[in-house]
């Protein structure tokens, strides 16, 4: 796997999880959709909030791991 294929693949992961903790978001705030993976992980009961910012942030990890690779 090469420098850009990596880019390529972390900025996907990166959309995919920041897709993730903002639909949880506003699930929690609006009760609108309910699909997103924060809703059926247990442990995150009465915490969604909080785990949907965690994915919001770790998204954001991502992106910036993506942008520091040089293209090739």
């Amino acid at each position: 796997m090469n420098r850009n294929q990596l880019r390529q693949l972390l900025e996907v992961i990166g959309g995919l999880v920041l897709l993730q903790g903002a639909v949880g978001l506003v699930h929690e705030f609006t009760g609108w959709l309910g699909w997103g993976l924060i809703q059926h992980i247990g442990f995150l009961d009465g915490r969604e909030v909080y785990g949907s910012i965690a994915l919001i942030v770790l998204a954001i990890a991502l992106f910036a791991a993506a942008g520091s690779q040089k293209e090739s």
